[in-house]
Parts: structure tokens; sequence; C-alpha cells
């Protein structure tokens, strides 16, 4: 089960380094993961400010 990036995402990036299979992005108005890469570890919604990812 891969994570997603809920509405609540305010584009801050801090998600993005902490992705250890760079698989988090800059979309067109919040952060997408590619959810086929993502390894299901959750270190980007442990420094998520606004809890915006979560286990699909």
């Amino acid at each position: 089960m891969a994570y997603v990036i809920n509405d609540s995402c305010i584009s801050c990036g801090a998600c993005e380094p902490e992705c250890p299979v760079s698989c988090i992005s800059a979309g067109d108005s919040i952060y997408v993961i590619d959810e086929n890469a993502c390894i299901d570890c959750g270190a980007c919604a442990n420094v998520c400010p606004v809890d915006a990812p979560v286990a699909e």
C-alpha cells in the first residue's frame, strides 16, 4: 500500500528530501507521490507539518 498526498498539502517541500526512493515531486498545486515507486516507509508522513501524506 503506497502513500498519497492529500489536499492538506501546503507545498512546503519537507517531504521530498526525506523519501529514500525519490518518488515525491512537486505537482501543479501540491506535492505528489509516484505510487508505483513508493515503498510505504512513512518517512514523508513523519516530517509533514500538516499530515498530508497518508497511507492509501
